[in-house]
């Protein structure tokens, strides 16, 4: 691609907090924007903001948003140049993007072909092992053999992961340690894959104990141009889904940084990669790394990356797309400070982190320097049961580590929720927890360390109306003549409050 191509409408193929994230970044481009949306979302944020909104179906997201040809046909009636498939849903579906392409219609990501083959796990552990890419000992094809399987399994040694060779998200996962469970492990597997996926292949690989879960953040342009926009640490996550992300990692040297983004990049090359994308690698206590996935789209932790960058990610896959150059080389791009990002979901975390879906009755968001809330909700919206219950994304920004984790205890404070049950709580310990402010902690956080009982629930609001109920008792009942002084009575207050919080 040499020409360039402006792109004047997009049409976004994706609801909530990242329809909202586009819409934003397309309007400061001069771009126009067209939503889409369900029955459940009528009255969403992301339909108000669009130029444009569109009706694609019922509630249920196979009605609706996964329905690529209903969506490619709004696209086509509206004329819009473009679609951005945001995350999730079609934005890692290879036909989708061919659709698109074959319409005429710019597909803001990467080329269905870069999608197939890393979409699979064992064509992508292929393509690593050509690239010179570390990856962890195991299988590079799938096998389906459990008796052969189980014979690679004792060469690896163990434990050993089963993974699925198609989708992701934990699912069609086991992990092995004892060889008399390998065989029906792996069935299981199968089995949870291909209700998953429709695809019941596994591979098999050694299983990394306690490890870091490090990302890097690559951008390619159709130019052959390649760049990593540093690391994201993403290790503290329940049921292999991320709550808390940082960037950049506190346990990499400037030298290991180095050496895992030129790796990062050697892997976008593979599969001649354009767009922005994601190599995903575990390292162990050891600080070795290994290849572990490629997500090709824009990921949900992207704005760490913006905030330690200064670079807005969706405005540069929007110039990618139009067939722009990168405007920066590697030595152009560096770290500036630290950030933080807590995923603030409609889930229960004293009951397992069970989704709660329903009406925000209250939606007060933080606010002060360094704090920045994606969202697409407002009070009043309802979080239905049919998608991820994601209520927003609240990140901070600080000139070091202590300093953003600080801003970011300081902020969830500050947040008021009610109506849903959220992760707040969880964030919150999280921040507060030595382990995490010690830089020292692996995937396994949660298992280590957290428990329902852990958590004190932030009900700030609780605490405020009491305040100050007790500030209008001061000054309703306050006489000169008896001596009561109101100063001594709020003295006691805010000694209630700094007491009840211990």
């Amino acid at each position: 691609m040499s020409k360039i191509t402006p792109i004047t409408k997009v049409l976004i193929a994706n609801r909530g907090e990242i329809a909202v994230r586009i819409i934003r970044s397309c309007r400061e481009l001069g771009i126009q924007t067209v939503a889409v949306f369900s029955d459940a979302d009528r009255t969403a944020l992301h339909v108000r903001l669009a130029d444009e909104s569109y009706f694609i179906g019922p509630a249920p997201s196979s009605q609706s948003y996964l329905v690529a040809d209903r969506i490619l046909q709004t696209a086509l009636d509206c004329r819009a140049d473009a679609v951005h498939p945001g995350y999730g849903f079609l934005s890692e579906n290879s036909a989708f993007a061919l659709a698109c392409q074959a319409n005429g219609i710019i597909f803001i990501g990467p080329s269905a072909g870069a999608i197939e083959a890393m979409g699979d796990k064992t064509a992508a552990r292929a393509l690593m092992e050509k690239a010179g890419v570390p990856m962890a000992p195991g299988t590079v094809d799938a096998i389906s053999d459990p008796q052969e399987a189980a014979k690679i399994a004792l060469q690896i040694g163990y434990p050993v992961l089963i993974k699925a060779a198609a989708g992701g998200g934990g699912k069609g996962m086991r992990v092995v340690a004892d060889p008399m469970d390998f065989v029906s492990s792996m069935e299981a597997a199968s089995r949870e894959a291909k209700s998953a996926f429709g695809d019941g292949r596994v591979f098999i690989e050694k299983y990394i104990s306690h490890p870091r879960h490090i990302e890097f953040q690559i951008m390619a342009d159709h130019h052959g141009g390649v760049v990593h926009l540093f690391e994201r640490e993403c290790s503290i996550q329940r049921r292999h889904q991320k709550v808390v992300e940082e960037a950049p990692s506190s346990v990499l040297t400037p030298e290991l940084r180095e050496t895992m983004g030129k790796a990062a990049i050697a892997a976008a090359r593979s599969c001649d990669y354009v767009g922005a994308g994601t190599i995903e690698f575990l390292v162990d206590k050891d600080l070795n790394f290994y290849f572990m996935e490629m997500n090709t789209r824009l990921q949900v932790e992207h704005p760490v990356t913006e905030l330690i960058t200064g670079i807005d990610l969706v405005a540069a896959q929007i110039r990618v797309a139009e067939g722009h150059p990168l405007p920066w080389k590697q030595e152009d791009l560096h770290i500036h400070g630290h950030a933080v990002e807590s995923r603030v979901y409609a889930e229960d975390p004293f009951n397992n982190f069970l989704p709660a879906p329903g009406h925000l009755t209250q939606h007060t968001p933080p606010a002060g320097f360094g704090v920045r809330l994606d969202a697409g909700v407002e009070e009043g919206s309802e979080i239905p049961l049919f998608y991820d219950p994601m209520i927003s994304k609240l990140c901070t920004w600080g000139s070091n580590r202590q300093e953003a984790i600080a801003r970011m205890s300081r902020a969830l404070e500050e947040y008021q929720i009610t109506g849903v049950p959220t992760t707040i709580p969880f964030c919150h310990f999280v921040m507060n927890h030595e382990s995490f402010r010690s830089g020292h902690f692996s995937t396994h956080f949660v298992g280590d360390h957290f428990t329902p009982e852990a958590l004190q629930p932030l009900d700030l609001a609780l605490e405020r109306s009491l305040a100050m109920a007790a500030v209008l008792f001061v000054e309703n009942h306050y006489h000169p003549k008896n001596g009561t002084s109101p100063k001594s009575e709020m003295v006691e207050t805010s000694r209630w409050k700094t007491n009840r919080r211990d």
